[in-house]
C-alpha cells in the first residue's frame, strides 16, 4: 500500500443508479487535492449494478474496486473499506453525493492545523431530480445538545482521521444500528471524549428527495429510537423535556413521505438560520 496517500475514500454501495454513482465518481476525480485513492466497495449488487460500479472504478487509477457477492449491509461495507484504507485520513462519500472540487483540501489542512479534533464535516447543498432546493447548516462545533434532533454531522462530509476509526473498531454492523450506522458512531465518539468539527461551509451536494424517507421502514425507526435513548441516557441528556425526540423517527412511519419532505425542509431552514444567528465564527 502506497504510504504518500494524504486521504482513502471509502464508499460501499449497493445496486447503486449509474448516472448518480458514474457523477459522485466524478467529483471525487476532480478534486483540488490530487493525493487520495478511492476503496469502492460492492456489496452485493445485481449484475448490471455491478457493472455499472465496475465501470465507475475504471475511469481512474486510483479506485480499488473491491466485490462481494452477498450483501452485508453498509457498516460491514465501510468496515471492509477501512481495513484497506492506507490514507492518513479517511473520507466517507456516498454513492448518490457530489463533492464540490476543493472539498479534501479545505479538509485536509483544517486536520493538519487543528489536532484537537478528529474529524471534520461541513455544510451542504441539498438537491433532488429537480436540482438545488436548499442548503443544510450544522452546528461548527457539536455539542451533545446538539444529537437530539438529528446527528450534527452530515455524513458523507466528513473526513475522519484514520486512526480515530481503527481504534475504535469503525461501524457497528448489526441489526439495531441499520440505517443509523453514523448517528450511532458519533454518538460512541463523543461519548468517548472524541471531538468534530462542522467548516461553515458548503462542501458536498447532498441528495434529499421522498425516496430518501421511503427507504425507512418501520423497524429501521424502531432501532433509531432504541440508539436515541441509549445515547441521550448515557451523554445525560435523557430528560422530560427531551424525551420526546427519542419518538421523533416514528413521525415518517405515519406520514406521507411527500409531507415528511416538507417539514424536513421546513426544519433544515429553522436550523440553518438558528445557526447562523448563534454562529461564533469561522476557521
Amino acid at each position: 500500500m502506497n504510504r504518500q496517500i494524504k486521504i482513502s475514500v471509502i464508499m460501499g454501495v449497493y445496486n447503486p443508479e449509474k448516472e448518480k454513482l458514474a457523477r459522485a465518481v466524478r467529483s471525487v476525480i476532480g478534486q483540488t487535492l490530487e493525493d487520495w485513492e478511492m476503496i469502492l466497495y460492492d456489496d452485493g449488487s445485481k449484475p448490471s449494478c455491478s457493472q455499472a460500479v465496475r465501470e465507475a472504478a475504471g475511469n481512474d487509477s486510483r479506485i480499488c474496486y473491491i466485490k462481494n457477492e452477498k450483501n452485508h449491509g453498509l457498516a460491514y461495507a465501510l468496515n471492509q473499506c477501512i481495513s484497506r484504507a492506507g490514507g492518513k485520513y479517511i473520507a466517507r462519500m456516498d454513492d448518490d453525493d457530489e463533492c464540490m472540487p476543493e472539498r479534501f483540501e479545505r479538509q485536509f489542512e483544517f486536520l493538519e492545523s487543528h489536532p484537537e479534533y478528529q474529524w471534520v464535516g461541513s455544510n451542504a447543498e441539498l438537491f433532488d431530480e429537480n436540482g438545488i432546493w436548499g442548503i443544510q447548516k450544522v452546528s461548527e462545533i457539536p455539542g451533545k445538545k446538539d444529537f437530539l434532533k438529528f446527528s450534527p454531522y452530515i455524513h458523507p462530509s466528513v473526513m475522519f482521521r484514520r486512526n480515530v476509526l481503527v481504534n475504535n473498531h469503525g461501524y457497528i454492523s448489526a441489526k439495531k444500528t441499520f440505517r443509523c450506522e453514523d448517528y450511532e458512531l458519533f454518538m460512541r465518539l463523543h461519548l468517548r471524549g472524541y471531538r468534530g468539527y462542522n467548516i461553515q461551509e458548503n462542501l458536498i451536494l447532498y441528495r434529499e428527495d421522498a425516496k430518501s424517507y421511503e427507504k425507512r421502514k418501520i423497524v429501521y425507526r424502531v432501532n433509531e429510537m432504541m440508539i436515541r435513548y441509549r445515547g441521550f441516557r448515557r451523554m445525560g441528556i435523557l430528560k422530560i423535556s427531551t424525551v420526546l425526540y427519542i419518538f421523533r423517527p416514528l413521525a415518517g412511519s405515519v406520514v406521507p413521505s411527500i409531507f415528511v419532505k416538507y417539514l424536513r425542509r421546513r426544519e433544515r431552514d429553522d436550523e440553518s438560520e438558528r445557526h447562523a444567528q448563534n454562529k461564533t465564527g469561522t476557521v
